[in-house]
């Protein structure tokens, strides 16, 4: 969504894009959501037709079709304690905790922190120790830079091996994720349950969370503005998100233009 769907206001062109939406229909094409972010934020982009699409949200943790859940995933308790642990340990990080029924973030942390994280998490509750928490954990959001994030995935694995694996969303910030669970393992679980090969996905991507998604599919576009790792990572290009990227491409989908011919 964010640098890809969505222009820098955090907008989209709203009609041309339902306009769009309902000749993928007619032409039985599935339209998903794939996104870091909280599946409660996401679906407030598309009030009109939230309840007849799927997500593939928390970097591919929640999958929702059609408002009915159909993938799950959960970091161990054990695990999420040894994260915490690390995470406390680290100086300078802060923290987001994602989980199913809300995100969690620490009292202490600073209100720009928490303005700033409140925006991408519609569902986002101020605690004063992670033991209150009671929730299925997803992931968990940090703020740190690209060229920090190599370093900190080498001090992460050896502190606690394979438990967790960090990846960038961009702009400054990076998830932790379960491992093999990302976009393109959630995307896969949706075309099993379709029927649809990866020779017929098309998708689209600007961080290093979408890297998988992007070579998966037998159409990756990565955007003008995306991250050298995602344009590596994709077959083909387009337009930056604030000249309308995605929806460029999907009428070309919707026309059988190249490279859909």
């Amino acid at each position: 969504m964010d640098g890809t769907f969505l222009d820098d206001a955090k907008k989209y062109n709203k009609n041309k894009f339902l306009a769009q939406y309902a000749q993928l229909k007619k032409q039985g094409i599935k339209f998903v959501v794939a996104s870091g972010n909280q599946y409660y934020q996401l679906k407030s982009f598309f009030p009109e037709i939230a309840a007849e699409i799927a997500f593939v949200a928390e970097n591919g943790a929640y999958i929702v079709n059609e408002g009915q859940d159909v993938s799950v995933a959960e970091i161990s308790p054990e695990s999420v304690g040894k994260i915490l642990e690390f995470l406390d340990n680290t100086p300078g990080l802060r923290t987001v905790i994602c989980g199913k029924n809300s995100a969690w973030i620490q009292s202490s942390q600073p209100e720009d922190f928490y303005l700033k994280m409140n925006r991408f998490y519609h569902r986002l509750q101020k605690i004063e120790s992670y033991h209150e928490i009671d929730d299925t954990i997803f992931k968990f959001a940090l703020n740190i830079s690209d060229q920090h994030l190599a370093e900190f995935m080498t001090t992460l694995d050896n502190a606690l091996g394979h438990i967790i694996t960090p990846v960038s969303s961009g702009h400054g910030s990076a998830d932790l994720i379960i491992p093999g669970r990302h976009k393109a393992n959630g995307l896969r679980i949706l075309q099993n349950l379709w029927g649809i090969d990866d020779s017929e996905v098309v998708t689209f991507g600007d961080g290093g969370n979408d890297v998988e998604m992007l070579q998966q599919a037998g159409f990756g576009f990565s955007m003008a503005n995306a991250m050298p790792v995602a344009t590596a990572a994709a077959r083909y290009r387009t337009v930056s998100n604030n000249e309308e990227g995605v929806l460029t491409v999907i009428d070309k989908v919707l026309a059988g233009d190249k490279p859909f011919n």
